[in-house]
């Protein structure tokens, strides 16, 4: 089994406990909603996730997308992040640490990682006497794809 179907399939079990756990229902609709999420990609807001979901189920409302990814943020399944337009965008939170680059123009999130600016931000914060419990780094730009088109308007 490829290992993003297993991940899917153990965030998918832990969140069936959680529900459990809360004396919530586990509904058709719910499931439908965390599986699209687990084995999707990126960082979708409640509306693109909204959209995916009413492909494969029309009935399935905006509240229900909108509170099932609450359950996931409560549970640890999902992170909850906001970056520069204040709009609440969701990712898989069993991901190892990472940054990220955002497209001003389109929207475009690039996840990465890069030992040498950890290395630094751990001597920064030493240095000025402090110890790093977290953080989260967010570069704003322009992505080469909108940097090429913006040459061909």
């Amino acid at each position: 089994m490829a290992k993003s179907n297993r991940l899917a399939d153990e965030g998918f079990a832990r969140f069936k406990t959680y529900l459990r756990e809360q004396r919530l229902k586990s509904t058709a609709q719910r499931d439908a909603i965390v599986e699209i999420f687990l084995k999707g990609a990126g960082h979708v807001s409640v509306e693109e996730l909204y959209g995916a979901v009413r492909k494969q189920n029309p009935r399935i409302g905006y509240a229900t997308v909108y509170r099932t990814m609450k359950l996931l943020t409560e549970c640890g399944l999902a992170d909850e992040r906001h970056f520069r337009n204040g709009e609440a965008r969701y990712e898989i939170a069993e991901k190892d640490h990472h940054d990220h680059l955002i497209c001003e123009r389109c929207g475009k999130i690039v996840e990465f990682e890069e030992d040498r600016i950890e290395a630094l931000q751990e001597e920064t914060a030493r240095r000025l006497g402090f110890e790093l419990r977290g953080h989260k780094m967010e570069l704003y730009g322009v992505c080469l794809d909108c940097r090429r088109r913006g040459r061909e308007n």
